[in-house]
């Protein structure tokens, strides 16, 4: 993977998407490490009879961790991932493809640190953003010390 630099980084620049088909397997891997096993999450029976709903339906913190792949997987080991947040705005079923991916819509620097600051979400294979969040990254710049770790 190439080092990532802040001089490197333009406001409109999209973030490389991760994707991932957010399988039984995949929710049963997340549910153990996380230990949340929550039965809309595990339990078609119980998604569909008891909770209403369609199927079992993604962690939200799943998709969290989906974002936080994509923006770690573009900056390297050198840059940091500063904030990141999310809105868990719509319910994506098992078995869904997830798209996570964002845009720079800005950058700066602040008390020596190089900042970017994006718009971030997961999207579904429909093109909906289910799951919109904000993220700022501190990254190496040519002329300094590499970020913080």
């Amino acid at each position: 993977m190439a080092k990532l630099y802040f001089e490197d980084v333009n406001v409109g620049d999209q973030l490389p998407p991760y994707t991932a088909v957010a399988g039984y397997m995949e929710l049963n891997r997340f549910a153990s490490a996380n230990d949340e096993f929550v039965m809309i999450h595990m339990d078609p029976d119980y998604s569909k009879k008891t909770a209403k709903l369609p199927d079992v339906i993604v962690m939200g913190n799943l998709k969290l961790a989906y974002i936080g792949n994509a923006l770690t997987n573009w900056i390297g080991d050198d840059g940091w991932v500063s904030k990141l947040g999310v809105e868990y705005r719509r319910m994506d079923p098992v078995n869904a493809k997830l798209t996570a991916t964002g845009v720079v819509r800005a950058k700066r620097q602040d008390g020596g640190r190089n900042l970017v600051d994006l718009d971030v979400w997961v999207e579904n294979d429909k093109g909906e953003k289910t799951t919109p969040g904000q993220a700022t990254l501190e990254l190496p710049s040519r002329k300094t010390a590499p970020a913080r770790r």
